[in-house]
């Protein structure tokens, strides 16, 4: 194999008929249909070998949409390629039509650890699928056996005067996917990721119903606003919890691919902890950390040692990557309010950047497939509810 694809498809609460998954909010049997339908020719269109998709509750629904999906491809191949007494059956233009079903593909499900199966309080989970299938276990990413416990230092000045505070995370609010694919005679870790949306996060009282910041009609924008903070502090470090997956599994010299929905755009702080640092231009410029004078900076030895360690367990976004060698000014996976943004990503280990000579392979392009988005402060028609609210993403890659 020369060429394969990758996928990130937020599908928006897949579950089956019937079935509430958030209060009083369920699909019918005819709105499963739409969405079901709707779906599997999303997929068709897509074509991917390797997908992840996030907002899966239950498994069985996503199987349904993957057969549904190889039926078409099935029926559409037998309509539009010829058969081999055409003497034009080999033409390009009839194998760029083709489409590859997915009946032998391998489908590795995650539930939220936190799904307890009560109608109207689901939790999602995510699953990948795979035409290339798994080389190892798939494993699953939420419990921590030891919880992350993160110190805060005092500010200057405030030295001895107290605990300075700290926050523990014991379990993803979601869970995180990792499957090993074998392509091309190596293999490749996928990372697929929800991390925490922007929605607050607020503390429900004991014995009462609800939290005191949900009443809007006693609109609160100080508690609503520890909401977000607590939100994106939990994002951040989820964040922290796949990064240090993802380097151990760069130090064991496997390529990496990490996908899904970050809730967060590129350059945002959780973003970045994923993809790592950027190394400074120079670090021979630079203060050393031990410095005791003006003029004690890193040596042009350490220089290059510490931009290979900085480069070595980077990542890089496949958007950034495709929009430097394309001419197309905005890509975006989510519309809201006016504001058109990119909070699904694909990243990438550095064994698939252009400019690194030891690159296993490059991206030769990048598909985005957000024709049915619509900015939410339209009036909402079932349409908007039944497809997804985000874009799907695609990265297709040549092997070196």
């Amino acid at each position: 194999m020369s060429e394969f694809t990758i996928a990130s498809f937020n599908v928006k609460n897949l579950i089956g008929p019937d079935s509430e998954y958030y209060p009083f909010q369920s699909y019918t049997p005819e709105e499963f249909a739409w969405k079901e339908d709707w779906m599997a020719d999303q997929l068709l269109s897509m074509d991917a070998d390797i997908v992840g998709f996030q907002e899966i509750f239950d498994e069985a629904p996503l199987r349904a949409v993957i057969a549904e999906t190889s039926r078409r491809a099935t029926a559409l191949n037998e309509a539009v390629i010829p058969d081999r007494s055409k003497r034009y059956h080999r033409k390009v233009i009839f194998r760029k039509l083709a489409t590859g079903p997915y009946d032998d593909a391998a489908l590795a499900f995650a539930p939220n650890a936190a799904d307890s199966g009560e109608p109207g309080k689901r939790r999602p989970g995510l699953a990948v699928m795979s035409r290339l299938g798994f080389s190892a276990a798939p494993e699953v990413i939420q419990d921590l056996a030891d919880p992350v416990v993160i110190p805060f230092q005092p500010l200057r000045g405030t030295e001895g005067s107290g605990d300075a505070g700290h926050y523990v995370l014991r379990r993803l609010s979601r869970p995180v996917l990792k499957v090993r694919v074998p392509v091309g005679g190596r293999e490749i870790t996928v990372f697929n990721c929800h991390l925490k949306s922007k929605l607050g996060e607020y503390v429900t009282p004991e014995d009462a119903g609800h939290a005191p910041e949900e009443d809007l009609t006693r609109y609160d924008p100080v508690g609503r606003a520890m909401g977000s903070l607590r939100a994106a502090v939990r994002r951040m470090a989820e964040a922290w919890v796949l990064r240090r997956a993802i380097v151990e599994e760069i130090g064991a010299g496997r390529p990496v691919m990490v996908l899904g929905d970050f809730n967060d755009g590129q350059h945002s702080v959780s973003s970045e902890i994923i993809a790592g640092e950027a190394p400074f231009r120079n670090y021979a410029w630079m203060l050393r950390h031990d410095a005791r004078d003006r003029d004690d900076r890193y040596s042009d030895a350490e220089n290059r040692q510490i931009t290979e360690d900085v480069e070595r367990v980077r990542l890089h976004s496949a958007e950034t990557l495709f929009v430097r060698k394309s001419l197309r000014d905005t890509v975006y996976t989510a519309a809201f309010g006016g504001v058109f943004e990119s909070i699904d990503q694909i990243f990438m280990s550095r064994d698939f950047h252009p400019e690194n000579p030891g690159r296993i392979g490059e991206m030769s392009y990048f598909s985005v497939f957000n024709d049915h988005l619509t900015d939410g402060s339209h009036p909402e028609a079932p349409y908007n509810k039944l497809a997804s609210d985000h874009g799907q993403i695609m990265a297709h890659i040549t092997l070196l």
